[in-house]
């Protein structure tokens, strides 16, 4: 048996914190799938006031493919909420989501959503990360569980 010694650093230690970054983002691909979730249960909370058909394609990062769709709602329920007063789920979402169906506009939420995503990926979103859940790292750059 052999005993390995590893030096290892919270974000605000590590020397090269673009490696820790780097890591980060090489393995942890799903960091803002909470908000992907949130986002449907927004859309669903929705479409469960204003009634109608709903359909939607969506995704942390902008896809060709994305998509939200509604149809045959009710027009009056939809523009009775406020969007202010976050009455769907209670998170930030609902203002998103209600606007964007308000004004036809799903991109308004797919870009809001995305533009949430590169945050958390950004060096200051994913020192943010790393300082609240106090991450540690090799030398190298590598998470240490």
């Amino acid at each position: 048996m052999r005993t390995i010694e590893t030096k290892v650093y919270t974000i605000d230690e590590h020397p090269y914190k673009s490696k820790c970054f780097e890591w980060i983002r090489d393995n942890w691909h799903d960091l803002n799938q909470h908000s992907v979730d949130e986002v449907i249960n927004s859309l669903k909370a929705l479409q469960s006031i204003i009634g109608g058909e709903f359909d939607y394609l969506i995704s942390q990062v902008p896809d060709r493919g994305e998509y939200i769709t509604f149809t045959d709602y009710d027009r009056d329920a939809l523009c009775r909420l406020s969007a202010d007063d976050l009455p769907l789920t209670g998170v930030c979402w609902d203002y998103d989501v209600i606007i964007g169906v308000r004004e036809f506009n799903a991109e308004r939420v797919l870009k809001s959503l995305h533009d949430d995503t590169e945050y958390i990926y950004s060096d200051e979103g994913l020192k943010e990360l790393c300082d609240a859940n106090e991450y540690e790292f090799d030398t190298e750059g590598n998470y240490i569980n």
